[in-house]
C-alpha cells in the first residue's frame, strides 16, 4: 500500500492526512489499473493507480475533457480529482452500487438500464476530446507491436483482410459520431438497481454510438435474447435492422482490436493476467461470428443503410 499513500500525499484533500486514518482496501475488476476503495472521515472515495505501459495507449489529457462531461450529464461518479501526468484519479464511491459482470447481466432489468444510460450518453449534446476510429487504433497498435517487435496470433492477416468489407460498409454510410465510452466492459457499470452508472473513460471519444452497444454485448457475453432487450431499451423501441447490422459488425471489430490490445500487455509484461490466452480468445471469437451465415446478411443491412 506504500505507492498508494505515496500518491494520496501529493493530492490536496488528502495532504497532511496521516496513513492511519484513511482505510484502503483493493477492488476487484481492473485489467490494467489497480483500483481501491478509501475511507477516510466518515466519506468513501474510488481511487485509480494507472497501469504500467498504459501511456502508451491513452490520451490522458482528453480523459480528463471526457470525465468531466459525463460527471455533469451524471453518468459517471463525480471525479474529485484527476492528473492526467500520472493517470491518479479520484472520484465518489458510488455507496450501494453493485460492480456489475457476466453473470449480472442475466439480470434483463440491469441490461435495460445499460441501454438507457448509453442512450443518456451519446444524447447528451457534448463533445469529448478525441475520436474513436477503431480502423485506426488497429493500425495503432499494430505500430506499437511492430516497435516492441512483439508477436501477433497467426492467421490475423487474413482477418484484417476480411475486416476491410466491413470498413467499406461502414464508412460508406457514415453515421454522426457522438460521444461513446468506446471500452464498455461489464465492471465499467455499476448498477443501483435504479439507475446504472458507467465508469473508466480511458479510452472514450466521438464514435458511432452502435460500437458501445457491440462491444457491450462481446463484453457480457450476451444471449440473443439480451440483445434484444438491450436494443429496444435504446432505442424505446423495435430497432432499424442497419442500426442492428452496425452492432454486429462491431462486435467483430471489437474482438478484433482488443485481440492487439491483449498482444500489447504481453510486449508490456503485463502479469495481472494471461493476457496472450486473452488476445487469441478474443481473435477466436472474431473469426467464429465472421464466419455465421447472418454475418453477411447484417452487413448487406449496413451496406442499404
Amino acid at each position: 500500500m506504500k505507492e498508494v499513500f505515496d500518491a494520496l500525499a501529493h493530492i490536496p484533500m488528502f495532504e497532511g492526512v496521516p496513513p492511519e486514518d484513511i482505510t484502503v482496501e483493493a477492488v476487484s475488476g481492473g485489467l490494467t489499473n489497480r483500483n481501491f476503495k478509501l475511507t477516510h472521515d466518515g466519506r468513501e472515495f474510488f481511487f485509480r493507480l494507472a497501469g504500467i505501459g498504459t501511456e502508451d495507449l491513452i490520451d490522458r489529457k482528453a480523459e480528463e475533457v471526457n470525465v468531466k462531461v459525463l460527471s455533469e450529464v451524471g453518468v459517471n461518479a463525480e471525479v474529485l480529482y484527476f492528473n492526467a501526468d500520472t493517470g491518479i484519479q479520484v472520484t465518489r464511491f458510488l455507496d450501494g452500487a453493485a460492480t456489475m459482470s457476466i453473470a449480472g447481466f442475466k439480470d434483463l432489468g440491469s441490461v435495460r438500464r445499460a441501454g438507457e444510460a448509453l442512450r443518456k450518453v451519446h444524447g447528451c449534446g457534448g463533445e469529448f476530446a478525441t475520436r474513436f476510429d477503431v480502423f485506426a487504433l488497429i493500425d495503432e497498435y499494430l505500430a506499437v507491436l511492430k516497435r516492441k517487435k512483439a508477436k501477433i496470433p497467426d492467421g490475423f492477416d487474413a482477418v484484417y483482410r476480411e475486416a476491410e468489407a466491413v470498413r467499406q460498409a461502414l464508412n460508406g454510410n457514415p453515421v454522426q459520431p457522438v460521444p461513446c465510452h468506446c471500452d464498455p466492459l461489464p465492471e465499467n457499470f455499476l448498477d443501483t438497481g435504479d439507475r446504472m452508472y458507467i465508469i473508466d473513460w480511458e479510452y472514450a471519444g466521438n464514435n458511432d454510438p452502435m460500437w458501445d452497444l457491440g462491444d457491450l454485448s462481446v463484453e457480457a457475453e450476451f444471449s440473443p435474447e439480451q440483445d434484444a432487450a438491450l436494443l429496444r431499451a435504446y432505442f424505446g423501441g423495435d430497432a432499424p435492422a442497419h442500426r442492428v447490422g452496425r452492432m454486429v459488425m462491431y462486435k467483430s471489430l471489437s474482438d478484433l482490436v482488443w485481440t492487439l490490445w491483449g498482444a500489447i500487455q504481453v510486449a508490456n509484461e503485463n502479469t495481472v493476467e494471461d493476457f496472450w490466452a486473452y488476445a487469441m480468445g478474443r481473435f477466436e471469437r472474431c473469426q467464429r461470428l465472421m464466419a455465421e451465415p447472418d454475418f453477411t446478411a447484417h452487413l448487406d443491412a449496413v451496406r442499404k443503410g
